[in-house]
């Protein structure tokens, strides 16, 4: 079904839902999902995904680096995400600081870039009139940074990242706790040990010749995606990538990087004192499959029967039979080299991570003697396809559907796997939730954060 029909047929469901009028609307199963697109790959190596539609004179930019964290080596956590920092600096034809005002004046919106374990990206959404000026920002410093690269804006943006680390992580509320987790499920030497934004000490280290390395390394049109969705011509379009794009020199993408990741082997309980935030929190956290393997559509819907909604089991539990919860969740986060499954809870004031634990394992317990219903797996799979439609709504921008097409890229190799996406969480039955809930053993990691006691040096 073309993406405006599919749109309709949920706004049908939706306006029916709220008016209770007596119409039946197209049931949500019925939806063939689709984004249409078309992808090629330009001499250099560089991968163009291609998605119209012309309901609104808007074009989304989107352009994803194969680097994050994961390609990062010890000593040197961070740098992707300084990189991401120094590509809005400026380049050969971009003055310093001028990216973001010439988008500005553009009438871009969402302007942004991400680095997370397994990528960078980087996207704007931009007038259809103003894609020409996108495509030649991104082009510019995908293939002339360097020039513009000098002592004195790197001096400048590791200040930056550091005091982003300072503000994001150690004087966040539970930042270095989430950090310690992530140290604690990746051991190092695991690209995934610590958080992604690195440490202080490997972040001045930085070099203009490490910068330099790296950018030679992964920030080659080879290593890159550019996909585009919205308001365009394709065949102009296609000319200005080529313009912009196809005269980049190119080099060989570089070699996959191969990580072994440990699995843990039993149960590891952590006591943590938390410098900032004031009340108590303990997480839960266990290791899965990498991202998209068998298996991890199940994990999925089974933290949304957990957590999510006032009749999940765990939020029943901590926030109305016993309130003891300020804030709780579960989820389940896919990477590359590894997947976590993780709870959060918060404690009120007076409330302890003890009595948090307890919950938790009262509630998998009972997931296993009283196996999940299929209400709530309905329930489950129906908030999954929900965000998943919401999301579809918006052509760029966080989650948007040139982030979509590029994340099944990325991961998949293929732009147009949202379909199969959906299917496998539609074929989720009572018996695959058993089957994720053995995952769910006592090999985890148990880290309960607690302010320092009174009286203690904080």
């Amino acid at each position: 079904m073309p993406h405006r029909e599919m749109l309709l047929a949920l706004a049908l469901v939706i306006s029916a839902c709220q008016s209770g009028g007596g119409q039946t609307p197209p049931a949500a199963a019925d939806l063939e999902l689709a984004i249409d697109f078309e992808s090629y790959r330009l001499d250099n190596g560089l991968t163009v995904i291609l998605h119209e539609d012309q309901r609104l004179p808007l074009v989304a930019v989107s352009v994803w680096y194969d680097v994050g964290a994961l390609q990062e080596r010890p000593g040197r956590s961070g740098f992707a995400h300084l990189f991401e920092h120094m590509m809005f600096q400026g380049s050969a034809h971009v003055p310093e600081d001028q990216h973001f005002r010439i988008l500005q004046e553009v009438g871009a919106t969402g302007v942004n870039g991400t680095t997370n374990f397994d990528r960078t990206n980087y996207f704007e959404t931009v007038p259809s009139s103003a894609l020409e000026t996108a495509l030649w920002l991104e082009s510019d410093r995908m293939g002339f940074l360097l020039p513009a690269l000098t002592e004195a804006s790197l001096a400048n943006q590791i200040d930056v990242v550091q005091n982003e680390r300072r503000q994001s992580v150690e004087n966040r509320p539970y930042g270095l706790m989430s950090e310690k987790l992530t140290k604690l499920l990746f051991p190092a030497p695991h690209p995934y040990n610590g958080d992604v934004i690195g440490t202080l000490e490997d972040i001045a280290s930085a070099t203009r010749e490490d910068v330099a390395d790296f950018f030679k390394t992964y920030y080659t049109p080879s290593n890159a995606t550019l996909a585009l969705a919205g308001d365009f011509d394709l065949a102009q379009t296609k000319a200005l990538i080529e313009k912009y794009f196809g005269t980049l020199k190119g080099l060989p993408k570089p070699a996959a990087t191969q990580v072994e990741t440990t699995p843990i082997e039993a149960e590891t309980v952590v006591h943590f004192v938390e410098p900032v935030g004031k009340l108590e929190k303990i997480s839960v956290a266990w290791m899965g499959p990498p991202a998209f393997a068998e298996g991890t559509a199940a994990l999925d819907l089974l933290a949304h029967v957990i957590s999510g909604e006032r009749s999940s089991r765990l939020d029943r539990k901590v926030s109305y039979e016993d309130p003891m919860a300020q804030s709780v969740t579960a989820y389940f986060r896919e990477m590359e080299a590894a997947s976590v499954f993780q709870i959060d809870m918060v404690m009120k004031q007076g409330r302890t991570t003890d009595e948090g634990l307890a919950a938790i394992d009262e509630v998998l317990a009972g997931l296993r003697s009283r196996p999940p219903t299929a209400a709530e797996l309905q329930r489950a799979r129906n908030d999954w396809e929900t965000s998943t439609l919401t999301s579809l709504q918006s052509l760029g921008g966080f989650g948007g559907r040139t982030e979509r097409l590029q994340s099944y890229h990325h991961f998949l190799g293929d732009p147009g796997k949202l379909g199969w996406d959906v299917a496998r969480h539609r074929k989720i039955d009572l018996a695959a939730l058993q089957e994720a809930m053995k995952l769910l053993d006592d090999k985890r990691i148990v880290l309960k954060a607690a302010p320092p006691a009174e009286g203690d040096a904080s």
